[in-house]
């Protein structure tokens, strides 16, 4: 790994995190612009992430299957020719029809984004927004109502607690409750932590929390878009063919690369990085 080059073009683009650990060492450990190891960053879009591991698990647990129509859950999905069909894996991948929307202050609560209309057949078209992971979270919000959680809820206590990883706080809409598509305010180790997790298939000191082949289902992608799974960005361009990443605006990005034992953060605030530019730089010999 050329770690010069890749710090060079991370700081040329207002780096303000950027952590390097290979085989469970962490070899670079860089902050400014304000931060440092214990101040929390938006990871804006990168909260994506999050949700399709959470997925997975609410379907080992027996509370959904991904292909499950959100007609199940919401009746008045059933009588849409288009919602009717909407499956909570084309949620999490971005297919489902819905419209680009949704992002930054612009996320919709639950009862908004339900009567959201669907512009395109589901599965045939990939569209980027924070819409579909609201109705998702309308969907397992329902779901989690009979255990007195919410999708929050169930992530920290199903997944980041067991492996130790905090969200220091999360944005609130105005009806009280957390978005799924943005908003979760991580530590830069934190975020490193939930990689280091992600790069031991689902285990955490020798105990596993998410099923190897449950996990494997975030990091495939669609017929429409096969570089994107639920949630994860998967084999980008000009980088390895096992790189997986979560991606925030301003530059915010959580890479995985298991063939270099590798897990990446890079927190920064620049509208111009670009994680193709950094993976080149990173994986050059």
């Amino acid at each position: 790994m050329n770690l010069v080059q890749a710090q060079s073009y991370a700081e040329r683009h207002t780096l303000q995190a950027l952590l390097v650990e290979l085989d469970g060492e962490i070899v670079l450990e860089h902050y400014a612009g304000g931060f440092d190891a214990k101040k929390p960053h938006a990871l804006y879009s990168g909260t994506k992430s999050f949700w399709g591991v959470a997925a997975v698990a609410a379907a080992d647990d027996g509370l959904l299957e991904l292909d499950e129509p959100v007609a199940q859950t919401f009746g008045q999905w059933a009588t849409d020719a288009r919602k009717q069909r909407v499956t909570l894996r084309e949620l999490l991948q971005l297919t489902s029809g819905i419209g680009f929307g949704g992002l930054g202050n612009a996320v919709p609560p639950y009862a908004r984004a339900l009567e959201v209309e669907i512009k395109d057949e589901p599965g045939a078209r990939f569209t980027y927004g924070g819409i579909p992971l609201q109705v998702f979270g309308a969907v397992l919000a329902s779901k989690l109502e009979p255990r007195g959680q919410t999708p929050q809820d169930y992530l920290r206590a199903r997944i980041l607690a067991p492996v130790g990883v905090t969200v220091s706080s999360w944005r609130a809409l105005r009806d009280g409750t957390q978005p799924l598509p943005t908003g979760a305010f991580l530590t830069a180790r934190d975020w490193l932590t939930f990689g280091r997790f992600i790069l031991a298939k689902g285990s955490w000191n020798g105990k596993t929390v998410v099923e190897v082949q449950s996990l494997s289902r975030c990091f495939v992608g669609s017929a429409a878009n096969p570089q994107y799974g639920l949630g994860w960005h998967i084999r980008p361009r000009d980088g390895a063919e096992d790189v997986v990443y979560a991606s925030g605006a301003g530059g915010q990005a959580l890479y995985i690369i298991p063939s270099e034992r590798a897990v990446i953060v890079k927190f920064g605030a620049s509208s111009s990085y670009d994680h193709t530019a950094f993976l080149k730089r990173l994986l050059s010999r």
